[in-house]
């Protein structure tokens, strides 16, 4: 069994547990975000969310599940923007769109949240695998849509460019409460647009 397998979340939702789980990945949010996963316990999660641990452990059987399960909804919520995409024909104009909204509308906490887990990815195998699949499907996926928009680009060539960027400007955005993002995020789009003007090398 694999270690993303090893904690899905215990039930198949109907619309009544959907919105009870729903609401406990955003206690679990607010909790990891005041306290850090690793000091967070499923206590804390029962208290944030008013909620028995016994009914908490009825929808995720550990922390890690709860990981799990607010990364599948930011997967979910990504997807719809995803088929914005590809129902546009100006797929650079929506790519640019989707990438400018997605870090400057990025909230402190959520960016505390994802710097937090990466530290955590470091010590917890379970954990390191779920950010290892993540990264690994926004690298494939940017990759992907470099090459549709531009082909003959050196599309893993401008990713790998651009992904220290893109995490930078995450990493400012925990750390830093004043933090602007615009400035960074038009020269990220800069170098996509001037990664995509060119052709890779022979």
């Amino acid at each position: 069994m694999s270690a993303s397998a090893a904690i899905e979340p215990r039930i198949e939702p109907t619309s009544a547990q959907a919105a009870r789980q729903a609401h406990i990945l955003d206690a679990a949010e607010a909790c990891f975000v005041r306290n850090g996963f690793h000091r967070t316990t499923m206590q804390d999660l029962a208290r944030e969310a008013a909620m028995s641990p016994g009914n908490i452990y009825r929808y995720f059987d550990s922390k890690e599940a709860v990981v799990l399960g607010l990364a599948e909804r930011d997967r979910e919520r990504g997807a719809v923007l995803v088929e914005a995409l590809e129902r546009s024909g100006d797929r650079r104009g929506v790519l640019f769109g989707i990438l400018a909204a997605y870090f400057t509308e990025m909230s402190r906490g959520a960016a505390i949240l994802r710097l937090d887990l990466w530290a955590e990815a470091t010590r917890n195998p379970a954990i390191g695998t779920m950010i290892e699949r993540g990264d690994a499907e926004g690298r494939t996926w940017l990759i992907e849509t470099f090459s549709a928009i531009a082909p003959g680009c050196d599309a893993a060539g401008l990713f790998a460019a651009l992904a220290p960027l893109m995490k930078g400007i995450i990493v400012d955005r925990a750390l830093d409460p004043h933090y602007e993002p615009g400035p960074a995020v038009r020269q990220l789009l800069a170098l996509i647009d001037a990664g995509l003007a060119e052709k890779a090398a022979a």
